[in-house]
């Protein structure tokens, strides 16, 4: 009887695990990939029974971001192609004036490049130069697939050799979010030089992406956070565990600017400390903003990222 009994768990507990691995594979494949000309998903509460269930255990498509051009400052549109030939599409405004050097801007995951429209108009009003990219499977660059800062990094140095053949000697890499994660990714990568580097709100590893992205849908980190992260890394085909730009942080020796909100929910206060920790260079610098999550830092705290930013780029 006893025997049975152990017998009827260990089945109930293997079907249970193969049940959460394929879950977990088919979710890790909906969130690394983007499409085109596809409508936004329904809300749980516009969705029917089968849809609900679909949704639960297979994820749902997403669409890639839009690109809306309300960018004021006179600015050319430039394609990028990578070195595994894709496509990028980028933003290149150049100062009225002499240009104090190009600060080369990133966005986060799931956005593009009209997001971060404010803080370019910001640096361009301080006299510099800015080319802003759409990552791979966002916005107008070409490809569905977004390996969370992997390959992402060849974006990066695409777009840093374009601005580097231009002539410019005071090249500025700023990134959000995915865009700040993969900077640091970039130089365990690339022998990349910037004259400066600002992050906001990197995540520490993939595993701790991953599980920010949890939270914020209510839902337990584990078990799986981990799994999603290991079917992510299979599908794609790169070592997920090892994705860790927290670690990536002791190849930067160029002064660098920190920043995060203090309420954060998807990227944590220990993650932001061990990347300041780790950043191999002395001319570090971190600011809090206390009235701020996983945001824009210049569009909630204006008055205070100008400062700090400002600041930052003229020492």
């Amino acid at each position: 009887m006893l025997n049975k009994l152990l017998k009827r768990i260990g089945v109930t507990l293997l079907v249970v695990f193969v049940l959460l691995n394929i879950m977990a594979a088919f979710h890790a494949y909906k969130f690394t990939h983007f499409y085109s000309n596809i409508p936004a998903p329904l809300k749980p509460e516009q969705m029917g029974f089968t849809q609900k269930a679909s949704a639960i255990f297979m994820g749902v498509k997403f669409p890639k971001s839009k690109v809306v051009d309300t960018f004021l400052v006179a600015h050319d549109t430039v394609n990028l192609v990578t070195s595994d030939g894709l496509k990028l599409e980028s933003w290149y405004a150049k100062s009225d004036s002499v240009a104090k050097g190009t600060i080369i801007m990133f966005h986060g995951h799931g956005g593009s490049k009209s997001a971060q429209i404010k803080e370019a108009t910001a640096f361009h009003n301080m006299g510099w130069n800015v080319f802003l990219t759409d990552f791979r499977a966002h916005g107008n660059s070409e490809g569905e697939v977004c390996t969370v800062g992997v390959n992402e990094t060849n974006d990066v140095k695409s777009a840093y050799d374009f601005i580097k053949s231009k002539g410019e000697k005071n090249i500025v890499l700023y990134g959000v979010s995915l865009g700040a994660s993969t900077i640091l990714t970039t130089f365990n990568r690339f022998p990349i030089r910037p004259s400066k580097v600002i992050l906001e709100m990197p995540f520490g590893t993939l595993i701790d992406a991953v599980e920010g992205r949890l939270k914020i849908m209510h839902i337990p980190a584990e078990p799986m956070a981990t799994l999603l992260t290991f079917w992510g890394g299979v599908e794609q085909g790169f070592w997920a565990f090892g994705h860790s730009p927290e670690n990536f942080a002791n190849n930067i020796s160029c002064p660098v600017l920190l920043q995060w909100g203090i309420n954060d929910i998807r990227v944590t206060e220990k993650e932001t400390n061990t990347i300041f920790k780790n950043l191999a260079t002395r001319n570090k610098m971190m600011i809090k903003y206390a009235r701020s999550g996983h945001q824009s830092l210049c569009k909630n705290e204006n008055e205070k990222w100008l400062k700090c930013v400002s600041e930052f780029l003229n020492q």
